[in-house]
């Protein structure tokens, strides 16, 4: 069976988002393959480094809205994957 962990951190918006408060979910066991982050009320963009670094890490990053965000990480983890998500309420 599969069971979801739930980490806060002091992340209010997308512009606390860095390498620092990624590290996290790479300390994560079992090792995850996708990490679902939520930007709130829309998308925004985040430095290309920390999303470099991730995938050199094995780790895919899908960067949303929170509420589609949300939607992605219960498709994937009804899918089976092994999953992580990161949300900023809207």
């Amino acid at each position: 069976p599969r069971s979801a962990t739930i980490i806060y951190s002091q992340v209010g918006s997308h512009r606390d988002i860095s390498l620092e408060s990624l590290s996290l979910f790479r300390l994560l066991e079992p090792h995850i393959e996708i990490l679902v982050l939520g930007t709130g009320d829309r998308v925004e963009r985040l430095h290309p480094a920390m999303l470099k670094q991730m995938r050199e890490c094995g780790i895919a990053v899908e960067v949303q809205d929170t509420p589609n965000a949300c939607a992605t990480f219960n498709f994937l983890l009804s899918e089976r994957r092994v999953v992580a998500a990161g949300l900023i309420p809207p």
